[in-house]
């Protein structure tokens, strides 16, 4: 896809930040659309269905985290990105973002050029994600049925809709059974090379996964990675 088809909402509650976003996005030709408060946000995705959304964590009201919560709760927003823009670099707050179910986390103050190279690398996998991948099929196991184009998990007969890097990392390890994942190997997989993320990321997933699932199909295999088994 072309930049100018790609459709990205900037959600922030300080004026200068989002006209910072919007000159510097806006010249490299996306569509942009803004919004100071969640709770308009949330109403403008669902209107827009955009392909990224840049999210302020800080905001009176209705915070990033809350906002993150409703759009991921919203079926038809499955597979938005979300990725938080924030001057706190606290890990608690970076949990709670991946825990609502952001993709990435971006720190303010941010560089135009970094800035467009982040969004750049979230679309790319956006595009790789897609419904069109040829990777895009069903996996079964067991109890177990992860269908990669609906992103719909099944687990006997009980249907759940994750958040997209929450699914994203099941179908990796599942389409495996057995085999053991690097955390190196998962960031590399599920993350993506321009991507920087804390390394207690992909625990924080696995966490959300094993209270989601259960305990007994993801295994740490202590000083390497994790492996999916049934």
């Amino acid at each position: 896809m072309e930049n100018n088809q790609y459709k990205i909402l900037l959600v922030d509650d300080e004026p200068d930040i989002l006209e910072f976003l919007s000159f510097n996005l806006k010249k490299e030709g996306f569509q942009i659309y803004t919004s100071n408060n969640g709770r308009e946000a949330v109403k403008i995705a669902t209107e827009i269905k955009p392909h990224l959304i840049i999210l302020d964590v800080m905001m009176p009201d209705m915070d990033g985290i809350e906002t993150c919560r409703e759009i991921r709760s919203n079926e038809n927003l499955k597979n938005v990105l979300i990725t938080f823009l924030t001057a706190r670099g606290e890990d608690y707050s970076q949990i709670a973002g991946f825990e609502a179910g952001a993709d990435d986390y971006i720190t303010k103050p941010i560089k135009p050029r970094v800035l467009v190279s982040r969004v750049n690398a979230l679309l790319r996998r956006y595009q790789e994600a897609g419904p069109s991948n040829a990777e895009a099929q069903q996996i079964v196991i067991g109890d177990i049925v992860i269908d990669r184009e609906a992103y719909i998990v099944k687990l006997k007969g009980e249907e759940f809709h994750l958040p997209k890097k929450e699914f994203e990392l099941l179908a990796l390890l599942a389409s495996k059974p057995g085999k053991v994942y690097s955390r190196e190997k998962i960031l590399k997989k599920v993350w993506g090379d321009d991507v920087v993320v804390g390394d207690r990321t992909i625990d924080v997933h696995i966490r959300k996964l094993r209270e989601k699932l259960g305990d007994e199909y993801i295994r740490t295999v202590k000083g390497v990675g994790y492996k999916f088994e049934f």
